[in-house]
């Protein structure tokens, strides 16, 4: 139990901040004291505590900050703004690490690197660099001793997350489940080679399409030779954070409206394509990872965090999306929950309804003003009210589209959403329908359907020697059908005792009344409490079924 009475410094700063902060659902837990419902302080104070406790706890944040499918949207726009204020280490100690790292001495692999800090964060920092052959680079490197302070507040998320699986809240969310993805992340932020290998993909991927031209569009090159688990060493892309980015007044003779809006549907097309097709997509597209170059050209950075989808979920998104834009609620619930990974049968009625309410408020709205990414946010949170538990990859997809929309509106404010998706919802369709390949989707179904016609002979032979031999026999299974079969087996039971006490009734009135013998009025008597047993215990029975209306 974590408590008080355990004495490890961590654990007395995190009891020492949560109390200052006044979070009391968590205090009560950390005291091993008698908690109320679960509940989460102010997102600001959230913020607070998470930065008090130091750059593991802002980078546990951030990643929170990627799971709509868990926390309310006023929260996930907070954390998504959570930076960890933390100094760059100082050069000379990463220069120890970085020769560490090299498998050739610091002056053989680069002309010049600069000792100030470009940029740092609460795991790593990045400094700029010049390889021999004049290439300049970036190079990521970890902060020394970072390893030692994730592993121990790895442990205290554990243990955190084993406390609030013993509420109702930790069983219906499976926190502990949660807390083990929040803790793969962590260890592959300390894995560089990781990033590396997801940036490669990327660039691989992005790299052809016939949706975009790929050559307005760049990832970062990675130099594998000088690139190690704690150190990466990647292209320098020059430019600035898009949203920052002042575009020439003409350029290639386009107008700089002209050009907002080409780098805006760049985008777009970009992320539908990793999203929709290649399943393999950047999940973290904010303002400081989507770069304007001083050629033109858009760079995705800082690819750490991505995604997946299969190609069954990719299928139930399409299909997702065009739900939302006919306002089908009956075919967003059914979608739901074939997403699902856990979900009651009976929640489809309520999951109907909680789509139709929200879907209503869009009835008077002109589809370009409806912020797609609003409406997944919404539907996750009818998920979490249905207790629906939907895959960790919805959230992420879903703080994609919002990340991606709320900076193409913010880089052009007149854009339409749904002018950008209608011509790749369209060719989604028909990929789905026909592949990539339309020639050998239809051979293909052209081979089954010569199968079929190969058989279907065949299979009529026997189904009409089976009918002319009588030997035709039908396997059928009606659902629900058991519990009906013996519910009318009760009742033709109490029928038949029914009919049973009346027949004594009468006969044993009967020949009361012609009663001549004391071996006659014996009898009647015999029938009459044989009667009365039956009755009164069939009364019991009916009583007790509680079937008595």
């Amino acid at each position: 139990m974590f408590s008080l009475t355990q004495t490890t410094s961590r654990q007395r700063e995190i009891i020492e901040v949560v109390f200052r902060n006044g979070w009391d659902y968590m205090r009560g837990l950390l005291t091993g004291g008698k908690t109320d419902e679960p509940n989460l302080p102010p997102p600001a104070v959230l913020c607070n505590i998470l930065i008090s406790l130091g750059p593991v706890y802002v980078k546990l944040g951030q990643l929170l900050s990627t799971r709509p499918d868990l926390l309310p949207g006023e929260y996930i726009e907070a954390l998504t703004d959570l930076q960890a204020n933390v100094p760059a280490v100082p050069w000379s100690e990463v220069e120890i690490l970085i020769r560490q790292q090299l498998r050739i001495p610091l002056e053989e692999a680069f002309a010049a690197i600069n000792p100030q800090a470009v940029a740092a964060g609460s795991i790593a920092q990045t400094h700029r660099a010049t390889l021999k052959n004049g290439q300049e680079v970036a190079l990521k490197v970890q902060r020394p001793g970072i390893e030692a302070v994730v592993a121990q507040d790895i442990t205290l998320i554990r243990t955190l997350a084993e406390l609030v699986s013993r509420t109702t809240f930790g069983q219906d969310f499976d926190v502990v489940g949660t807390a083990e993805e929040f803790v793969t992340a962590l260890q592959a932020e300390l894995d560089f080679t990781q990033e590396a290998g997801y940036t490669q993909q990327l660039r691989q991927n992005l790299s052809t399409s016939r949706w975009f031209d790929p050559t307005q569009l760049v990832v970062p090159e990675i130099y594998w030779d000088l690139t190690t688990k704690k150190l990466m060493v990647m292209e320098w892309l020059d430019g600035v954070p898009i949203l920052l980015a002042k575009l020439p007044a003409l350029r290639d003779g386009k107008d700089a409206d002209t050009q907002r809006k080409d780098i805006t549907t760049l985008l777009f097309r970009a992320f539908f394509q990793q999203l929709y097709i290649d399943g393999f997509f950047h999940a973290d597209p904010h303002p400081g990872n989507l770069f304007y170059l001083s050629d033109g050209r858009i760079a995705l950075l800082d690819c750490g965090m991505v995604g997946r989808l299969d190609p069954r979920t990719q299928q139930i998104l399409t299909e997702m999306l065009l739900a939302i834009v006919d306002l089908d609620a009956q075919r967003c619930s059914q979608l739901t929950l074939d997403l699902a990974e856990s979900a009651h049968p009976a929640n489809l009625s309520k999951l109907s309804n909680d789509y139709e309410r929200m879907l209503r408020k869009y009835y008077n709205l002109s589809l370009s003003q409806i912020k797609f990414s609003q409406v997944f946010y919404e539907v996750l949170q009818i998920s979490r009210n249905n207790k629906i538990r939907l895959p960790s990859s919805m959230g992420l997809y879903a703080k994609t589209l919002a990340n991606l929309e709320g900076v193409a509106r913010s880089f052009d404010p007149e854009i339409n959403l749904l002018d950008e998706i209608k011509p790749l919802m369209t060719d989604l369709f028909r990929r789905q329908l026909l592949g990539d390949n339309p020639l050998q989707t239809v051979l293909r179904t052209a081979l089954d359907l010569k199968s079929l016609s190969l058989q279907t002979p065949r299979q009529l032979e026997l189904l009409l020697d089976r009918v002319t031999s009588e030997t035709l026999r039908w396997n059928i299974t009606i659902k629900d059908l058991d519990p009906l079969r013996r519910s009318m087996d009760d009742s033709a039971n109490r029928v038949s005792f029914s009919i049973v006490v009346g027949s004594l009734i009468m006969g044993a009135a009967i020949i009361s009344t012609n009663a001549q013998t004391p071996q006659l009025s014996l009898i009647s008597n015999v029938l009459f409490a044989a009667a009365s047993f039956i009755g009164l215990w069939l009364i019991v029975s009916i009583l007790r079924s509680g079937r008595l209306k």
